[in-house]
């Protein structure tokens, strides 16, 4: 069931539409339908706990890997030079003027991206909507592996030297620093672009504004931290390796994460044991080309040992997953809706739990790849439930439509639990994903005690 408070979003209560209508709280209501199903549906929300401090701190190693391109490198010394000689004419400050001078260089760059991520963030009740379509998400990850071939060194992206030109002046003062901070995504678009378009399709779907500008605020501080560092310790530039192959190895590497990104967007469609398959062959793939077929070379004698350190990371990766699909045991056995299906359930006197499920909804695979593959859970369906599930990914099916009124069904997932007798438990009723155990605790109460 989603409520809707007047907000951009919608949330779901877990108590059920009685329960919130006691509490006097608003409620708007509307025929239930497919279609108002699938309006109501929201894209993936935020990311919470440890997968946010682990999204963020890939996105910020991210962020400083993007430093090592072929376009951004050779930036570095051009800035840390102006940082230098912001310092020497303001010798009398010390260093305390060029802190200040990268600090303003930091949030002109901060604030570009951080912008971006927001206004991505906004339309994402419009993404989530047009996310759902197949087509849409095809679509989606052809231009991400257009823009991947790009950075594979297949073609070229290239803005009007005249926007380049402009961005790349340099002016005076602390507004000259955080002017620079602002256009450096411009001046670094042929290369960091594609990796941004995709994060800023990503955050999108998410749909919340304080993700995007959070998701976007890491990247940047990731992009500017170590031009801020070398400007602090401007005579440690010698240390640096000097440009050559190894740049272009990055490049590459971010083209795999591009193509990482598309195969993401195709997991709906793909599904279960497709998304597995299809991500261990990124992964395999891109092992191979980082660490074997890739000829770039460096000066420096550590690059050897990172290229075969990333291959066996790619490899490792790969047979984790392809480890995690083999070792996954049977799912549960589901039984396609039909009338005569519920009609011999109640002739028999056994209970039904009925699933509303759509490809696109991520709480939906959630539930479909963890609780009901889970051994247990599968263990229970075979004593005597009868199992069933409703696709509503594409609709137009009277039958489904019928039964999403007859449950006044305003969303997914919506779990239905349907007593011996063939009536609903409405307090077991479900709206989101539910760990094994739990799942279990419902499964239980509906054989014994619901009646």
């Amino acid at each position: 069931m989603a409520v809707q408070l007047g907000y951009k979003n919608v949330y779901r209560d877990p108590l059920g539409l009685p329960e919130w209508q006691k509490l006097g709280l608003p409620v708007e209501s509307r025929p239930a339908g497919l279609a108002g199903a699938v309006q109501e549906t929201q894209p993936p929300g935020p990311l919470y706990g440890w997968a946010m401090i682990w999204t963020l701190l890939g996105i910020f190693v991210g962020g400083i890997a993007l430093n090592l391109t072929p376009c951004v490198y050779p930036m570095i010394p051009i800035t840390v030079s102006y940082f230098g000689g912001r310092a020497t004419s303001d010798a009398a400050h010390g260093k305390s003027r060029l802190v200040v001078y990268g600090l303003c260089y930091l949030l002109g760059l901060a604030f570009t991206n951080s912008i971006l991520g927001v206004i991505a963030a906004l339309t994402g009740s419009l993404m989530g909507a047009v996310l759902q379509h197949p087509a849409v998400l095809i679509a989606v990850a052809a231009v991400l592996i257009v823009f991947s071939t790009s950075l594979f060194g297949l073609w070229e992206l290239r803005l009007p030297s005249g926007l380049t030109q402009a961005a790349a002046k340099s002016y005076t003062g602390y507004f000259g620093s955080l002017f620079m901070g602002l256009t450096l995504g411009v001046v670094a678009a042929p290369c960091i672009g594609p990796f941004v378009l995709g994060l800023l399709t990503w955050v999108a779907s998410m749909g919340s504004p304080w993700l995007g500008f959070i998701v976007f605020f890491t990247l940047s501080i990731g992009l500017g931290l170590p031009l801020f560092i070398l400007a602090l310790f401007s005579g440690q530039l010698q240390r640096l390796p000097r440009s050559g192959g190894w740049m272009l190895w990055i490049r590459k590497l971010m083209g795999w994460v591009l193509v990482g990104m598309a195969t993401y967007f195709l997991k709906p469609i793909l599904r279960e044991p497709g998304t597995t398959i299809a991500l261990s062959a990124v992964f395999l793939a891109a092992g191979l080309h980082l660490s074997w077929l890739d000829r770039n070379t460096a000066t420096f004698s550590a690059f050897p040992w990172l290229k075969a350190a990333t291959g066996a990371a790619c490899f490792g990766l790969a047979a984790f997953i392809i480890a995690s699909l083999l070792m996954r045991g049977p799912g549960v056995t589901w039984t396609p809706f039909s009338d005569d299906v519920l009609k011999e359930a109640a002739r028999q006197k056994r209970p039904v739990i009925i699933d509303f499920y759509a490809a696109w909804c991520a709480p939906c695979r959630e539930l479909d790849e963890t609780t009901f593959h889970d051994t247990a859970v599968v263990n229970q369906t075979q004593n005597g439930l009868v199992m069933i599930k409703v696709d509503v990914t594409q609709g137009g099916n009277p039958a489904h439509e019928k039964l999403l009124q007859e449950y006044a069904i305003k969303g997914v997932p919506t779990v239905v639990f349907l007593n011996a007798d063939g009536k609903e438990c409405r307090d077991l009723r479900l709206f989101d994903f539910l760990p094994p155990d739990q799942m279990l605790n419902r499964m239980s109460r509906l054989q014994k005690d619901c009646r």
